[in-house]
């Protein structure tokens, strides 16, 4: 039976991050599956507030772009109730809420509640947003707290990304559902690859020889790219033969263009199928991180055989079990992260074996055919009380 999903999700493409993806490739698996899918994000692009984009209808309500546009907040002005006495006119059969602590997550859960819509809640963090600042960070705090406790009076059915950002519910004392995995498209990576040529090396003349560690997302202080430029400027006087991609934007992109040389090379912000082909040609992806979720860049890479590094936040563990599937160090301390790339790099036939085996737990676990299986079975549980037949 079709089914018509609305997703609140206050980023969206163009905006590129983690929650959009999750966002964008749920939809477009359930979509694959026979149902229908809405998506009601933020205008913070200031482009069409209606969109067909590959069968997903989207709405883009208008809103102040706070912290860059990193913190959108609604405006609840003659657009906003445009769009919002269309969603009132639609039948759908079951709401998800990407994060918790917007203003537009809120009006997603109060959506769900005032249409007696069944409603679940997908969490992304394993840590309170940072802005870098002690002081608007302690406000921050004060504020997610509060604006959780809020949206648990709508909706009381909350899930993680990972079992990490279910522990992390538990500081709000929110009692999780479960696990809806972030993931990857497999079948479209592999397609990817194959299609793709490799270009990455011989732009920038870099051996086949060498060693490439790349790193892909925003660039964000809270991803460490501060510490991880620093560790590679250390290791590149110890191997000549040792590169660091850096593909993305965000605050730091500045700072990593200031530090651009012959081993650190800037890329800016890839579309996806130039990341495929830039991971396909790289051996390490590190990702020294200090508030995580659960990274879909470490899914890609893994997709694309690269080892990882990373640090002991969000789903690393839950990943990377044991030191036989990468390596997950405590934090990104300049002398850890370094000590641990500079291991990786050394570590020759074992680095393979962990890729191969890393390679086969994302099948097992980490794919969006699994996971829109499971929103497919909770939507059937809560709309009819059955639950879905095998199909």
């Amino acid at each position: 039976m079709k089914r018509r999903y609305c997703i609140f999700a206050a980023q969206y493409f163009p905006h590129l991050g983690g929650v959009e993806r999750y966002t964008y490739n749920l939809a477009k698996k359930l979509i694959e599956a026979g149902d229908e899918v809405t998506v009601v994000t933020s205008n913070v692009q200031r482009i069409a507030s209606y969109e067909k984009m590959e069968g997903i209808t989207v709405y883009r309500m208008p809103c102040i772009n706070l912290l860059d546009g990193r913190y959108p907040v609604l405006k609840f002005n003659g657009d906003f109730r445009k769009i919002h006495h269309i969603l009132r006119e639609k039948n759908f059969d079951f709401v998800i809420v990407n994060t918790r602590f917007y203003i537009h997550s809120l009006y997603g859960q109060w959506f769900a509640w005032s249409k007696k819509i069944p409603v679940i809640t997908i969490d992304h963090g394993s840590s309170h947003l940072s802005v870098n600042n002690k002081m608007w960070d302690a406000i921050g705090g004060v504020y997610e707290h509060m604006i959780t406790k809020v949206g648990q009076l709508f909706c009381k059915d909350y899930y993680g990304v990972s079992k990490a950002c279910v522990e992390w519910l538990w500081h709000f004392h929110i009692k999780a559902k479960g696990v809806l995995y972030n993931s990857v498209d497999l079948e479209e990576i592999e397609r990817l690859l194959t299609a793709g040529e490799r270009t990455y090396r011989s732009r920038f003349q870099i051996p086949e020889d060498a060693t490439v560690i790349t790193f892909t997302g925003r660039l964000l202080p809270e991803k460490g790219i501060p510490q991880l430029l620093d560790a590679m400027d250390i290791l590149a006087k110890e191997n000549p033969n040792l590169y660091l991609w850096v593909a993305g934007d965000g605050d730091l992109e500045e700072l990593v263009n200031a530090r651009q040389n012959e081993h650190v090379i800037p890329l800016g912000r890839l579309p996806f199928e130039e990341i495929i082909t830039m991971l396909s040609e790289s051996d390490i992806f590190c990702l020294p991180s200090f508030s995580e979720g659960f990274s879909t860049s470490i899914l890609e890479a893994i997709a694309c055989r690269c080892y990882v590094v990373t640090t002991k936040r969000g789903g690393a563990k839950e990943t990377f079990p044991t030191d036989d599937y990468g390596m997950v160090i405590e934090d990104n301390e300049t002398t850890r992260l370094t000590d641990a790339l500079r291991r990786a790099v050394s570590m020759g036939e074992a680095r393979d074996a962990a890729v191969e085996l890393s390679y086969e737990r994302l099948k097992a676990h980490y794919t969006w055919d699994i996971v829109s299986a499971q929103v497919r079975q909770l939507c059937q549980e809560k709309t009819t009380g059955k639950p879905r037949k095998n199909s």
